[in-house]
């Protein structure tokens, strides 16, 4: 069912004030969504002034950046106050068939993660309208293996966001312990619930006060 939890309530345009990032935190705040998903510049700015769970990006938003720097930055993020982070994978490495790379790269973000402190948070986005069907499949293994909590769709930035054949294909190959989150795209209350579905337990969208509002009052919570 699509609830408010299901939500991180995002804001990741790079010309976002803070006049918009309070907007956002009031309406995740009123709404009871799981978090909200900002810039990692906006981190300790939000940790600061509201009390509502912290979502951020980390290699965002090609994933290109090094092992080191997503590292560097996600500890950054840790400490000023970030409890999910959302990394990106380098799908430059994926396409070369490199996917030790890969996992060695997810596993060493998922022992920071974790070592943080409880209830602390991996995503892994793997940019799935840039990857072939058999790409997605070994990533959502190697997702697994590397210890991170969810596997997700999309940036937002890219060629494509979540569709409903990428949930079913990640919910049907990851392990079950590894949640699945779709993004990407996802501003119509019908496609949203569709996507639950599916298999997603974790929607970003900037939409989501309009999904509630879509929604019967009593399946908000």
């Amino acid at each position: 069912m699509l609830t408010s939890l299901s939500i991180d309530h995002t804001l990741l345009k790079p010309d976002a004030t803070l006049k918009q990032i309070d907007q956002l935190c009031a309406e995740a705040i009123e709404n009871k969504f799981a978090t909200v998903c900002i810039q990692p510049c906006h981190v300790k700015y939000v940790a600061d002034n509201y009390a509502v769970r912290i979502c951020t990006v980390i290699g965002f938003p090609l994933g290109t950046t090094t092992t080191q720097t997503k590292l560097f930055e996600c500890q950054q993020a840790l400490n000023d106050g970030a409890q999910d982070i959302d990394m990106v994978i380098n799908i430059g490495k994926v396409k070369d068939g490199n996917f030790e790379y890969v996992k060695n790269e997810i596993e060493q973000l998922a022992t920071l993660v974790h070592s943080s402190g409880k209830n602390k948070i991996l995503k892994v986005i793997i940019e799935a309208c840039l990857l072939n069907d058999n790409e997605k499949q070994k990533l959502c293994q190697i997702v697994g293996d590397a210890g991170a909590d969810f596997i997700k769709t999309s940036t937002g930035f890219s060629t494509g966001g979540a569709t409903l054949d990428d949930i079913k294909l990640l919910r049907q190959y990851s392990p079950k312990n590894v949640q699945v989150k779709a993004s990407g795209g996802i501003r119509d209350s019908n496609f949203a619930r569709e996507l639950i579905q599916a298999g997603a337990t974790r929607l970003g969208t900037s939409s989501g006060v309009a999904l509630m509002k879509d929604m019967p009052s009593t399946s908000n919570y």
